[in-house]
């Protein structure tokens, strides 16, 4: 019986979720997502043309479906022979992928980088900084601008990098968790409006739409929440949610930066330049004050608390495993 304390899949991911807490991914192993991330490349390299678009958007599918079937294939293999060796290795496993999937301490490490960066007005660092993670060009950005970019960052990546894999591995385990990796990976790679990947990771663009769709709506939801939580202003959020959420060419983006802009009473999105070339995006939200870096700081607290209100079905569960215990 004392099995069922780990066995409960909401049990595994709550647990997963406080290592990363403690202390975010796992460094003694190879990073799932990096093996990913060299398997697409390996793959581009084979697959990839620079002429024909109907040829590029068909080898394109091939890459995503590859790279998903691949990953998930591995992950429950993988898993199946730890647990024909021993429960507890196999427990094991299942704790390490999950807190491999979850990217909340690495985003807000990056994210407190800029931070620092940003107080001191080192504009130079700043931007070094925000562009590990965001797509953007960020070369020529304000201090503002920096701050927008970082803040924008944080609120797409709780639902890509926090939320979305919580609900996937609730629902199929870490086999789950390690898929949806593998989608968000392939549109992060490929999943550009340029010349290169226009048509070729038009493939991958579209699986990740479809697998973050319900995931965005619902860490929209969690945002507002966390706003109230934490005395922000969440009757903004929830008017600039429902009037800005379709804001973006993405189905999925605009919903959590548009909860965010509303409950910090800022505006996000406007133009904005990618691999040189300006993208008029429309606004996000209300300039009801100017934005500061403090605003990025607010930002990683809401989705840290937009984590803990998804984790809270596997925190639910435990009192119940801890019953087999006794």
């Amino acid at each position: 019986m004392i099995g069922k304390i780990i066995i409960t899949t909401p049990s595994v991911v709550a647990a997963a979720f406080l290592i990363d807490v403690i202390v975010g991914d796992p460094v003694v192993l190879p990073h799932p997502v990096r093996l990913i991330g060299k398997l697409i490349l390996f793959l581009e390299h084979i697959l990839y043309i620079d002429h024909d678009e109907e040829k590029q958007f068909r080898r394109g599918i091939c890459l995503t479906l590859t790279v998903i079937i691949t990953s998930m294939v591995t992950t429950a293999l993988l898993l199946f022979a730890a647990f024909s060796i021993n429960f507890w290795l196999g427990t094991i496993l299942r704790v390490i992928l999950c807190t491999y999937c979850i990217a909340a301490c690495d985003l807000k490490r990056s994210a407190m980088k800029v931070y620092r960066a940003c107080k001191d007005n080192d504009i130079d660092l700043a931007r070094s900084m925000v562009s590990r993670i965001v797509g953007r060009d960020t070369d020529k950005l304000n201090m503002e601008g920096v701050i927008k970019a970082a803040v924008e960052s944080v609120a797409e990546s709780t639902c890509d990098g926090v939320i979305a894999p919580v609900i996937y591995m609730l629902l199929f385990g870490a086999t789950g968790g390690i898929t949806y990796k593998a989608i968000n990976t392939l549109d992060s790679m490929t999943g550009y409006h340029n010349d290169r990947y226009e048509y070729f990771g038009k493939a991958s663009a579209i699986t990740d739409d479809i697998a973050n769709f319900i995931p965005s709506r619902v860490s929209a939801v969690l945002i507002i929440i966390s706003s109230a939580i934490l005395h922000l202003d969440f009757r903004n959020a929830v008017i600039i949610w429902k009037r800005d959420r379709r804001n973006h060419k993405s189905p999925n983006s605009a919903q959590t930066e548009s909860a965010i802009s509303g409950a910090l009473d800022i505006r996000l999105g406007g133009p904005a330049f990618y691999f040189g070339k300006a993208e008029n995006k429309p606004f996000i939200g209300d300039e009801k004050r100017t934005i500061c870096c403090d605003d990025i700081l607010i930002s990683c607290r809401i989705m840290y608390f937009a984590a803990i209100l998804a984790i809270i079905p596997g925190i639910l569960f435990l009192p119940y495993a801890i019953y087999y215990l006794l």
